[in-house]
């Protein structure tokens, strides 16, 4: 009885090593799920200071977190995060978020300000920002929809000097008043 409990016992340890040895790696859904609590469920942001990773540009998504794993990119929480992910993971995941939808909110904006930043939009930031900031060339981020409150401290973060402003986006952006950045948030936020 007792060679019977052992082989039993080996069988049992076997059948248990064998499942974890070949179970399969985390999907880049299962991954993204981990982001939920701050950037919602599929990268639809509920927090008004969380930017939303729905139907971001994978690109762009992937290097933001290799720049908040580096240490590039200043953080409070992020850079502790995005050590935890491998490179591989990270572009799952950037994967997984820019297949989503845009996450639409609902907020208020000033019309007035949305209306003044409709041709700012268009001369001075709509070469990246496609679409009314709905789509991004390259890595460029999608603006449309995001929270105001999160664009607006994006923005601040920049002009700042805290946050490297894109090169690219630096040679638009000396060229405008802060008049005209705050309308620019107003109008990206205002988007549908």
């Amino acid at each position: 009885m007792k060679k019977k409990w052992s082989g039993l016992a080996l069988a049992a340890g076997a059948l248990a090593f064998s499942a974890t040895a070949f179970a399969a790696p985390p999907s880049a859904e299962m991954l993204a799920n981990a982001c939920a609590g701050c950037h919602g469920t599929n990268g639809g942001s509920a927090g008004d200071t969380m930017p939303s990773l729905a139907s971001q540009s994978a690109s762009s998504i992937v290097e933001s977190m290799l720049k908040f794993k580096s240490g590039e990119r200043s953080s409070t929480i992020m850079g502790r995060l995005a050590k935890g992910y491998s490179d591989e993971q990270i572009k799952a995941m950037g994967g997984f978020f820019a297949k989503q939808k845009l996450h639409v909110t609902q907020q208020v904006t000033d019309k007035a300000k949305v209306a003044q930043a409709t041709k700012i939009q268009e001369k001075s930031c709509g070469r990246c920002h496609l679409d009314e900031g709905k789509d991004g060339k390259d890595d460029t981020p999608v603006m449309a929809s995001q929270w105001l409150p999160y664009l607006q401290i994006q923005m601040d973060l920049y002009t700042s000097g805290h946050r490297k402003m894109p090169d690219k986006m630096a040679e638009k952006v000396k060229e405008l008043s802060k008049q005209d950045l705050d309308a620019l948030m107003h109008f990206y936020a205002a988007q549908k």
